[in-house]
């Protein structure tokens, strides 16, 4: 029987809606895990006594399913699954694969005796067009590669050796990543390997064909640049002077956009807005963009080096969106504020990150935000740093490894 490694932070998010009839919608980055994650529901839903007659599996990408390509095949597939009037639950692992899935995927919905939860190609699924022709109620479930904890806990369940300094084991976790598959593998080499042919897969499958991509040579360059400066305030604008300028390509600034908007799709970047603290708006046009995987980077560069900057920050980043904070980036006139977390309604927290605050000029660069922020919320500076600084002014000295390693939460 396959071993499968339950993530807890996405089956708590979607626990409740097991037994209604919402539609459930997987996405992320392709090898994240989505597939695994169907799985997982289906063994909890047979541990609470479900029969196995009344869970409908299908995996599109395998063999015995391959050759369902029409809306007509794939309910007679369904169909011939269904023996009686029980309560069933579907799960379809790369819809996408069906031309036409929608219209039926609604009319079992419409029954009201099927639980639906369905994974595809996020480029498709995320680009409005799902939003249009899946009528009704459905509830997006969005998946990013291991956290750090993810990725310690993995490797133990998987029987890996563990390093017994733990600040090690994160030093190969941001060179590595978080794909599960890739542990699987045991030296770097063939985690990079693996990770290099995931994002060909994803160039392939989900963007390559893409309808708004004119010019794959134009892309790639892009994709590169927003890849490249990950962690970075840029624009459509820096872009567009980045390749007018410097490349001396000639180009439309909506191209840009578009190009931009087929990453976002594709689950490889995730957009975090400025807010600016004084009007409390939204800034338009800039933005930071942070990657689903570290990997990414380190398998598309051969600069193997850390940037710790935009490195802490992103691994932040991943792990408190998978927790369910909301996050953009705090504007206080020239200042900036690494980030701004929102949990529930009203929980709101002040958030600076740095591998180390040895010096004074450091320490006041990452304080000074702080102190010009006049709303009375939680503050906290993330360190790399084993040995931390006194908590000053109320603020929260943390390690960031420590945090993500115990599973913490902002308080």
């Amino acid at each position: 029987m396959e071993k499968i490694y339950k993530r807890e932070d996405y089956l708590s998010k979607i626990r409740n809606f097991y037994n209604d009839n919402m539609i459930k919608v997987i996405t992320g980055i392709r090898r994240c895990g989505k597939s695994y994650l169907l799985k997982s529901i289906i063994e909890e839903l047979k541990s609470k006594g479900i029969n196995e007659k009344d869970i409908i599996y299908i995996e599109l990408d395998k063999r015995e399913y391959k050759s369902i390509k029409t809306a007509t095949q794939l309910e007679k597939t369904i169909d011939s699954f269904i023996s009686d009037n029980d309560f069933k639950y579907l799960f379809i692992d790369e819809v996408q694969n069906v031309q036409g899935f929608e219209p039926v995927v609604n009319s079992y919905r419409e029954e009201g005796n099927f639980s639906i939860f369905l994974t595809g190609s996020n480029s498709y699924l995320l680009s409005g067009e799902l939003i249009t022709k899946l009528t009704g109620r459905y509830i997006e479930i969005e998946m990013l590669p291991l956290n750090f904890y993810e990725y310690i806990d993995m490797k133990k369940f998987l029987g890996k050796s563990i390093n017994p300094n733990i600040y090690n084991e994160f030093e190969e976790f941001v060179r590595d990543g978080g794909f599960p598959g890739s542990l699987n593998y045991d030296n770097h080499a063939d985690k990079m390997l693996y990770t290099e042919n995931v994002i060909k897969q994803i160039f392939q499958k989900d963007i390559k064909n893409h309808k708004k991509i004119k010019d794959v040579d134009l892309f790639e360059v892009i994709q590169k640049f927003v890849i490249n400066n990950f962690g970075s305030i840029i624009s459509i604008g820096s872009i567009y002077d980045y390749l007018t300028v410097t490349k001396k390509i000639n180009i439309d600034r909506r191209t840009i956009k578009n190009y931009i908007e087929v990453l976002e799709n594709a689950k490889i970047i995730y957009p975090c807005d400025l807010f600016d603290l004084k009007s409390k708006q939204v800034l338009n046009g800039e933005k930071k963009y942070y990657l689903a995987d570290l990997s990414i980077y380190f398998a598309l560069n051969t600069d193997n080096r850390i940037n710790y900057g935009p490195v802490l920050e992103n691994i932040l980043y991943s792990y408190l969106k998978c927790k369910n904070y909301s996050l953009s980036v705090g504007k206080i006139g020239t200042l900036e504020c690494d980030f701004i977390a929102r949990k529930d309604t009203d929980k709101y927290f002040y958030i600076q990150v740095s591998k180390n605050i040895d010096d004074d000029k450091t320490r006041e660069r990452e304080y000074k935000p702080f102190y010009e922020i006049k709303a009375l919320y939680p503050r906290y500076l993330f360190v790399l740093d084993l040995i931390l600084q006194e908590n000053v002014d109320g603020i929260n000295n943390v390690n960031i490894v420590d945090f993500i390693y115990n599973k913490e939460d902002l308080k």
